[in-house]
């Protein structure tokens, strides 16, 4: 666990991004998977070529105050909370968010 900012929302961010690089446990306390994380997403906003081949993803996990993004293209946690934005980067995804967000790409592409 990172230690702790004077920014409420980096705070926020940072945890995500950790909760990605590491995993989660499901509600049985099993690992969990990337559709697991995927229950909870607000929204989710492709992002593809020309072709409508899949680049990435930026998925809404948090929203009304503050709204946190996961955008699986650039592997960042992206938050914005009135006029402050905060980010930080994962780089393990040990869940497979991206994976499983491109599997559902792929069924309605």
């Amino acid at each position: 666990m990172s230690a702790q900012t004077k920014s409420p929302l980096q705070d926020h961010v940072n945890e995500i991004a950790n909760n990605l690089n590491n995993g989660e446990t499901n509600e049985d306390g099993d690992f969990a998977s990337g559709f697991d994380y995927l229950e909870d997403a607000l929204d989710i906003q492709y992002i593809v070529n020309g072709d409508k081949q899949f680049l990435g993803a930026r998925i809404l996990v948090a929203f009304g105050g503050p709204n946190i993004w996961v955008n699986t293209q650039t592997k960042t946690v992206e938050g914005y909370w009135w006029g402050e934005s905060k980010f930080a980067s994962y780089h393990n995804d040990e869940m497979d968010v991206e994976g499983a967000v491109q599997e559902l790409w792929d069924c309605i592409a």
